[in-house]
């Protein structure tokens, strides 16, 4: 049985940080990409070597992904193909991309958002029988309903919008438009499961589809489809439904969301630190 944790950081340059959406800006503030850039760069060193340690403790390789000459190629094909795309939109395709390109020498594998800190050395793979299903987290409990939505209620990466979104897609498709908002921030998967997905199978049909929506006022009102867009979780949360894809879910200890409570328990074993809070991160650690 082959393993592999991977990771990927893209030093994005400042003027393609996606800071086009008008609730995602506020006044006298410094935008969320702006802080995530500075902070990314300042802990680089210790957020990739928390992860090698994690790999090394549980006996399984570690990959690290960047800016090389095979994401740049990877961008200008599907910038070139799709200029609607914007660099962030790419960046979470790549990384999904790249579970297919691991799946061709490895059997399972584990991908962990850049701004993700294992806190213990419990073995994921052990954990979570991988032959039951992806596990992954959903953001099922973040989203609003409809008739709270507002134009300053959401933004393009709204848990609400992707629901939607999706809500949309399923319907095009003539499914049930029940579905979960999945955060690909841990993903954990096999072969045999990353095959059934067929994440980019019929993928410009699907990217078709999902700029029409932005414009198909016969379902969702402007106030919804304005934060549509070309997600990458909102086609995740489509193709397991469409595929009838097992999934187990990730509990809090496994995907602890870190947004902005000032606090960890003391029992997760994987932090997403959403909020960028990596020096209150390293003092838990070493406390």
């Amino acid at each position: 049985m082959k393993r592999v944790i991977y990771s990927l950081y893209i030093d994005v340059p400042k003027e393609e940080l996606d800071v086009f959406d008008k609730n995602i800006l506020k006044p006298n503030v410094v935008p969320t990409n702006y802080k995530t850039k500075s902070e990314f760069k300042k802990h680089y060193d210790d957020l990739i070597a928390c992860k090698q340690a994690y790999a090394m403790s549980i006996n399984v390789d570690f990959k690290m992904f960047e800016f090389d000459l095979h994401y740049v190629n990877y961008q200008k094909q599907m910038q070139a193909k799709y200029p609607y795309l914007t660099t962030y939109n790419v960046i979470n395709f790549y990384k999904i991309h790249l579970l297919y390109e691991l799946a061709k020498h490895y059997d399972e594998i584990v991908y962990l958002d850049f701004d993700v800190v294992p806190m213990k050395y419990d073995n994921f793979f052990e954990h979570w029988d991988l032959t039951k299903g992806i596990a992954v987290l959903n953001n099922n409990d973040r989203k609003t309903l409809i008739e709270n939505v507002s134009d300053t209620s959401q933004t393009i990466r709204s848990p609400s919008s992707k629901y939607f979104n999706a809500q949309a897609m399923l319907f095009e498709k003539g499914m049930s438009i029940e579905n979960d908002v999945i955060n690909t921030g841990i993903i954990g998967i096999n072969r045999d499961h990353l095959n059934k997905l067929a994440y980019f199978e019929n993928f410009e049909e699907n990217l078709n589809m999902m700029t029409d929506l932005t414009k198909d006022s016969d379902i969702f009102p402007a106030k919804i489809r304005q934060y549509f867009g070309w997600d990458n979780e909102t086609l995740f949360s489509v193709k397991l439904k469409e595929n009838k894809v097992p999934v187990q879910w990730l509990d809090d200890k496994w995907h602890y969301f870190f947004a902005f409570q000032g606090f960890i328990p003391n029992d997760t074993i994987l932090c997403h630190v959403i909020c960028k809070d990596f020096d209150l991160v390293w003092r838990k650690i070493n406390a």
